[in-house]
């Protein structure tokens, strides 16, 4: 790094050194666990190390993008330390896309490589093959194959530690759409990341070292990685890793390792609560629960205070927002159905939704948008100045959220000015989905929205037109559409219609369709 600008001064800092200090600290104590394995801090630092040396050696360095395609296993937290410690930009990639998904992420992102797990090769090798980027496996089976990181991190020279970065450098650059368009990259930086689980640590969450933390959330997801990886590991604390969430599994795990947080959404509560009613498993450490990602329903929460006799602390944040913006602090008792107070160093605010070149700040109570601004914010959607222009307006981020504040300062999510669709705690665009059905021959014109469900929280669904002599089925258009969209993404529930409801200015009306299909 060159001390050409002063403009930043000289302070440096990394995500990297969230794992390297605390192998520092408490290098015997066990940082991960999956299944019957154990991997100590400072065991995991030295693979990480190792990672890095041969990542170095294929020629990743300061600003390079590498993408990360891996379930959650130990070696989604070496891959990621590994590139971070580099000074080099880790892009995830959510490991339910298709290639044509993936192709996208990796050209848009100008990755380098990709390292993909043998399990998710199917997908991520034909993607990495189209965008022309270099592949690297890991758990993939020695024979030659295809080139393992394993195999070069074994033969090259571990790296003695991480490079410094800026604070603004970019750390991570993870995907995420708007209404209108082609997923966009928001840039994450080292110090929002790493000032992230310092708030979450000193006042938000109470993570204290040799706590067992749940690890289902995916790792490529920002909620996972910031909360439960990065967090989880800054305290010392202990991550039980579970590569594919299941209600009945999960329960055991908790018993089993006396977790003593569960993080989730709130699918997962369900699941849990659906297990508990056969499944006498019990976990008898459990101090609290966290929800995020979509909106908790107040009955879940009241069960899971019946059945396992502690609070969900519900919060919220985006992948924008690095992503905890406010949360249900942890020591105070929750309000159930808010998502409770700006966290430390960030201000919440309800603007006037429909001032959009200026933020007009509303009275105490009133409806509107909420905006963020603080620490936490992403430094704007890589190549895409004017998208960046229009989320974050005056230094503040407009969330695309409505909702409301009361006097106390929590907050409530009243609606959504966006169409976003939050299936599972996955969020889905209407517009990608309307692309892809509307390259079928027969559809003539295609809207996508999402009903409320009770496991789910939203599914996805379709009204399409098709053409005067089309034929198609509505299960031959899921089927069509499942090919080729990831799946949580495909619509599930398909009406075929004479035509579409439009309002005065010609736009399609979502609203009274989802609403058609709540009456149906």
């Amino acid at each position: 790094m060159t001390n050409s600008s002063t403009a930043e001064g000289f302070g440096t800092i990394s995500v990297a050194a969230i794992l390297a200090e605390s192998a520092r600290r408490t290098p015997d104590s066990i940082a991960l666990i999956v299944g019957e394995d154990e991997t100590s801090y400072g065991q995991l630092w030295k693979e990480t190390r190792a990672y890095a040396g041969a990542l170095r050696a294929r020629g990743i360095g300061p600003g390079d993008a590498v993408a990360v395609l891996i379930p959650n296993v130990p070696d989604f937290a070496r891959v990621y330390y590994a590139v971070l410690a580099l000074g080099a930009i880790v892009v995830p990639v959510h490991a339910l896309l298709k290639a044509r998904e993936i192709d996208y992420v990796l050209q848009d992102s100008g990755a380098k490589m990709l390292i993909c797990a043998a399990p998710l090769l199917t997908e991520g090798a034909a993607g990495a093959a189209s965008a022309g980027v270099d592949l690297l496996t890991v758990m993939a089976p020695d024979d030659g194959a295809l080139p393992r990181l394993e195999a070069e991190s074994a033969a090259a020279e571990p790296i003695r530690s991480y490079e410094p970065c800026r604070p603004s450098d970019t750390a991570t650059i993870l995907y995420t759409s708007g209404t209108t368009g082609k997923p966009k990259g928001a840039l994450g930086t080292h110090f929002a990341l790493v000032e992230q689980t310092s708030v979450i640590l000193t006042s938000v969450m109470d993570f204290k070292p040799g706590d067992v933390l749940f690890g289902g959330l995916p790792l490529f997801h920002t909620f996972g990685q910031t909360v439960v990886l990065n967090a989880g590991l800054r305290a010392g604390a202990t991550i039980v890793l579970m590569p594919r969430f299941n209600g009945g599994d999960a329960l055991r795990l908790l018993a089993r390792h006396n977790v003593n947080i569960f993080l989730g959404v709130p699918t997962m509560y369900v699941a849990l609560l659906e297990a508990a009613k056969t499944d006498a498993a019990r976990p008898t450490g459990l101090r609290y629960g966290i929800s995020g990602g979509a909106s908790l329903p107040l009955a879940v929460m009241d069960r899971f205070r019946d059945v396992f006799g502690v609070e969900i602390h519900e919060g919220y944040g985006l992948t924008e927002t690095s992503p905890v913006a406010a949360f249900n602090h942890v020591g105070t008792q929750p309000r159930p159905g808010t998502i409770g107070t700006a966290i430390w160093g960030v201000d919440i605010e309800i603007a006037r939704a429909e001032t959009v070149d200026s933020i007009e700040l509303l009275p105490t109570g009133e409806l509107g948008e909420l905006v963020v601004r603080g620490h936490l914010l992403m430094k704007g959607y890589l190549n895409r100045p004017e998208a960046t222009e229009e989320a974050i307006v005056d230094g503040w981020f407009r969330t695309g959220d409505l909702g409301t504040k009361d006097d106390d300062g929590y907050l409530t999510i009243v609606d959504r000015k966006k169409d976003m669709i939050i299936r599972n705690g996955y969020n889905v665009y209407p517009r990608e989905v309307e692309e892809i059905l509307l390259t079928h021959p027969e559809v003539v014109s295609a809207a996508v929205y999402g009903i409320p469900h009770d496991v789910h929280g939203q599914e996805v669904a379709a009204a399409i037109v098709l053409d005067a002599g089309g034929t198609a089925s509505e299960q031959e258009l899921i089927e069509f559409a499942s090919a080729q969209l990831a799946a949580y993404k495909y619509p599930r529930v398909i009406r075929l219609l004479t035509e579409l409801p439009l309002g005065p200015s010609g736009k399609i009306l979502k609203r009274s369709l989802a609403a058609d299909s709540a009456e149906a």
